[in-house]
């Protein structure tokens, strides 16, 4: 039997996993009970393709918003990705041990950095230097995604590198026995071998990415329009809500909380995604 300390500490965790989850969910209910009265009243279509945002005049349309969030999101994957894979590959198979042990807390520090930090940088040093190099307004797409980028590298990195440290060492002291350089052992067996742990990194760092607020709200301009280039002002779903919500009232405020719906989707389908390719890892 166990002793009453034991099932004390295992109610007391319990209790603590299950008001995680009622808070999760009255988070949810709370969302959708406020934003689900406006779509239906509005029209999901109306909401999500229109291209008029403007709810002093009663027009709610988000489509700019999100173009804009997915050209973002994208773009911090393509600064973060190929960054966050490199630097796994190569703290996993080619650097010292000492090296992985100092480099690997020190990128995942990176994630208790305060958002409003990078977007200070960003503000200060990348928009200047782009509005000097490449033009437009410096506030724009490309100076939020390499913002994002660099913020996505702690969760890519990280779950890049479990997913090679998983891959057993037989597989390749095989490929090396069979007459592959330490290179083509990497490329063409672990790559391989390790393709949907990497594949499950890079969907988590896009979601952390598409909720990011405070950092894209100050480097990417917030400009209600369809960015036409990587260099135009944009403004993201999550930067609309956090900009307007203080003053929003009646069917602008619900459709703030509708907003909040779409972007609650999108993030549980990538994590979702994301959960259910690492749970195939586990399985092989």
């Amino acid at each position: 039997m166990k002793r009453a300390s034991d099932k004390l500490v295992e109610r007391l965790l319990l209790a603590v996993a299950l008001t995680t989850i009622l808070c999760l969910l009255v988070i949810a209910v709370f969302i959708f009970k406020e934003g689900l009265p406006f779509i239906f009243k509005v029209g999901l279509g109306d909401f999500l393709f229109s291209s008029d945002w403007r709810p002093d005049s009663g027009h709610y349309g988000i489509f700019p918003m999100i173009v804009s969030s997915l050209w973002i999101t994208l773009g911090g994957l393509l600064v973060g990705a190929p960054l966050g894979m490199a630097g796994a590959i190569f703290l996993s198979e080619f650097g010292p041990p000492a090296m992985m042990r100092f480099v690997k807390p020190a990128i995942e520090l990176l994630a208790g950095i305060p958002s409003v930090v990078f977007g200070f940088i960003g503000v200060m040093v990348l928009a200047p230097f782009i509005r000097a190099v490449a033009g437009g307004p410096g506030l724009s797409v490309l100076a939020a995604s390499i913002v994002l980028g660099v913020m996505i590298l702690p969760t890519i990195m990280s779950i890049s590198i479990d997913a090679l440290a998983s891959v057993p060492q037989s597989y390749r002291e095989g490929a090396l026995a069979l007459g592959a350089t330490k290179w083509q052992a990497v490329r063409m067996v672990v790559l391989k071998a390790a393709s949907s742990g990497l594949l499950a990194g890079m969907i988590l760092g896009m979601g952390r990415a598409i909720g990011e607020t405070m950092a894209v709200i100050m480097v990417a301009g917030n400009a209600v329009k369809m960015p036409a280039s990587s260099l135009d002002s944009a403004r993201t779903l999550t930067a609309n809500i956090a900009l307007e919500m203080g003053y929003a009232t009646g069917m602008h405020r619900q459709a703030l909380f509708a907003t909040g719906i779409v972007l609650f989707i999108v993030i549980m389908i990538l994590n979702g995604m994301a959960g259910s390719i690492l749970k195939k890892r586990a399985h092989l």
